[in-house]
């Protein structure tokens, strides 16, 4: 089989078609098709894709046959991929559909049913709908492609949308290219291969979710998405599916904690532990260790602009913890192909300590709004860096530490929350008048918490209206009135102080909040 496709994402599939074609691509719930037919399946799907001139597709659809196989149809077909989700509020999904100017929409059922509401008022989207629903392309054996259509490096693999400060999400562009550096780097960094069972507990439209996918493909492994109810006994559903390779935020390490299924080799069938999304603390990653002794255990950095991850530590119990500044694990040394940049306050260059700025291979083009970008990318030496936000401190040897966010975005269990958007939202709540929310480091992960002024409103009331605009997991936790919001001497207002009495109501109702701060 021919699978030099350069720089195509889909040629990791491909390899992996070659190497375990009659084995599982994947597995969620009781369906597991192989290699071969979810090949075969995508190039069915993608012509029709090709024959409606579909150059942006829409993947809506929770984990499943429809969407993996829709993502792998788009890519084949030589379109972007903008994953989106059934659950999220619909004027959101609306606003990326615009955005991402897609034409088409693979959907499973529930984005199907979704649909008819989301397009109404805007131009049509040709549907494909495998499982039922409204659909208006209907795959034919006879229109399916050979083979997939080739792509640049400079075309886009996927559209991500990101929590945005002017309460609409933001879009970025991974190129096949960015995307291409990326997992060559992986293929020499690990040893995966064809026996190995990758975990996939991030959801699609996470940047993650493509390490998952596409090293395991790139391997010829296997791909189980791991459903909510697994993390009440989480060793025995590794063990079950025998998976080796397991990536999540560390928000996971504390909920299995939690259920008392965390103790001395638990876990033993893990090879490879990957964590990102938020800080990863000392503890938790000596506690996943203990529990997975036969594992390498990873900390990964990186935010979407960047393609995924762009640094990475090996945990070491005697080497990392020593290393750590307020307990967290160091994020380790940017990939190869890759300069950084430091900016102190006054955005000059500083030689050890500063706001991380990164460019590279991996960096993206650009959002789909290049007015989104007029405060995150910088020209400095005749390159363009994008500004992470991140304070950070750079050793002797290149690894870096964690120390902080500079502006008011915050990881809340993976999701990269812009805590304007949510007081954008809250504001919008009927009695409302100003909004303040801040993230607290407690002992379960970062929780929102949120602040306002106006007309006193029960929690639940105010959380019902949020979700009218926001995911689930953006939707914070805890609200507190005051009668006014306090400000700095800047006559700003004083989110460290908000955060501090957040952190002391929460112990005070006995949510133990860590000296370290989290990510």
């Amino acid at each position: 089989m021919d699978t030099d496709t350069g720089p195509a994402l889909h040629a990791r599939f491909l390899r992996g078609l070659e190497r375990s074609p009659d084995a599982p691509a994947f597995e969620v719930g009781t369906e597991a098709p192989t290699y071969a037919q979810t090949h075969r399946r995508a190039l069915l799907w993608a012509g029709a894709l090709v024959r409606a001139e579909a150059r942006t597709v829409g993947v809506f659809a929770g984990k499943g046959s429809t969407a993996y196989t829709g993502i792998l149809a788009a890519l084949y077909a030589g379109a972007a991929v903008v994953p989106l989700r059934p659950d999220f509020p619909p004027d959101r999904t609306r606003r990326m559909l615009d955005a991402s100017e897609a034409t088409a929409v693979v959907a499973d059922r529930a984005g199907a049913e979704a649909l008819p509401a989301l397009t109404a008022g805007r131009d049509p989207v040709d549907v494909l709908a495998p499982e039922g629903g409204p659909g208006t392309l209907v795959p034919e054996p006879g229109h399916a492609l050979v083979r997939p259509r080739p792509v640049g490096p400079g075309d886009p693999a996927f559209l991500l949308f990101t929590s945005g400060s002017t309460g609409r999400p933001k879009g970025v562009v991974v190129t096949h290219g960015g995307t291409d550096h990326y997992f060559r780097l992986l293929d020499e960094r690990y040893d995966f291969g064809p026996g190995d069972v990758f975990s996939q507990t991030f959801d699609l439209n996470f940047d993650c979710a493509l390490f998952d996918m596409f090293c395991a493909w790139g391997a010829g492994a296997r791909l189980v998405a791991v459903p909510a109810p697994a993390y009440r006994d989480l060793p025995t559903f590794l063990a079950e599916r025998r998976i080796t390779v397991w990536f999540s935020t560390p928000s996971a390490i504390g909920l299995v904690r939690r259920t008392g299924r965390l103790g001395a080799a638990s876990i033993p069938g893990l090879r490879w532990s990957f964590f990102a999304g938020e800080a990863l603390q000392c503890g938790d990653a000596a506690d996943w260790e203990r529990a997975a002794p036969a594992s390498a255990l990873e900390n990964l950095y990186g935010p979407t602009e960047l393609t995924v991850t762009v640094t990475a530590h090996r945990w070491s119990a005697d080497v990392s913890p020593r290393r750590a500044v307020n307990g967290v694990v160091p994020v380790g040394a940017p990939h190869p192909g890759h300069e950084l940049l430091l900016l102190d306050g006054d955005g000059r260059p500083a030689a050890d300590e500063g706001e991380l700025c990164v460019t590279g291979p991996q960096l993206t083009p650009g959002y789909l709004d290049p007015d989104d970008g007029r405060d995150r990318f910088l020209h400095h030496d005749d390159l363009v860096w994008y500004r992470t936000g991140d304070r950070v401190r750079r050793l002797e040897d290149g690894e870096l530490l964690y120390l902080g966010r500079l502006d008011t975005q915050v990881q809340v269990h993976g999701w990269r929350v812009e805590l304007a958007e949510v007081d954008h939202a809250l504001r919008a709540c009927p009695g409302v008048e100003e909004a303040a929310t801040v993230g607290v480091a407690t002992d379960s992960g970062t929780e929102l918490f949120a602040f306002y002024t106006g007309t006193p409103t029960p929690p639940a009331e105010l959380a019902r209206g949020l979700r009218r605009t926001l995911p689930e997991g953006v939707v914070p936790r805890h609200y507190r009135h005051l009668d006014v919001l306090p400000l700095n001497s800047n006559r700003k207002v004083d989110r460290s102080a908000l955060t501090a009495r957040a952190g002391e109501l929460l112990a005070r109702h006995g949510r133990a909040v860590p000296e370290a701060s989290a990510h």
